[in-house]
């Protein structure tokens, strides 16, 4: 099986999670560690861009990327924001309320699947994950003075959109509870 260019990318993101995360936390880069990582966060963060835009508009969309290109965002953004909390720049109570919204869907999603329901990405989601990526790469880059306004309003924003999106989600779908009980 030859993989498309959608998925490739998709692949290359999932590739660039250890990279990122040794930038991140070890002294591996000197001085320029936490840049060389913020820049592979924001080069895996385009490919996301990228690869949903160019299988949508020719039409190369796949079973595989409709599996692997929301895995591969939640295990770039949820690696991010882990190795942060030990860098001592996020708050464990963010990450955790962050990632249970994603526990929370991707349980709902599989439920609907089962039941022949596709659920797609909302506007909500997609700002959430915006906002996500924003509030990671203002958190590495570490500009500090009127910066760590920016980097707390940043922070708030991705958790409201966070429990919003997934509020949204489950009030759109109440179908699903009703299939998912039978």
């Amino acid at each position: 099986m030859s993989m498309n260019l959608p998925n490739r990318l998709t692949v290359l993101r999932v590739c660039m999670i250890p990279f990122f995360v040794i930038f991140l936390l070890t002294d591996w880069g000197g001085e320029a560690g936490n840049y060389i990582a913020l820049a592979i966060f924001i080069i895996a963060s385009v490919t996301d861009l990228l690869d949903g835009f160019i299988a949508r508009k020719y039409h190369l969309v796949t079973n595989f990327g409709k599996f692997m290109d929301p895995l591969a965002d939640k295990l770039l953004v949820c690696a991010a924001m882990i190795c942060l909390v030990e860098n001592g720049k996020l708050a464990a109570w963010v990450v955790i309320v962050i990632m249970s919204r994603e526990f929370v869907i991707s349980g709902f999603r599989l439920v609907a699947s089962d039941n022949g329901i596709v659920i797609a990405a909302s506007y909500w989601g997609k700002f959430k994950t915006v906002f996500q990526m924003v509030m990671i790469c203002l958190l590495i880059a570490d500009l500090g003075g009127m910066f760590k306004i920016l980097e707390q309003v940043s922070i708030w924003i991705a958790l409201a959109l966070t429990v919003i999106s997934m509020v949204d989600y489950l009030l759109k779908n109440k179908k699903v509870w009703k299939e998912g009980s039978k």
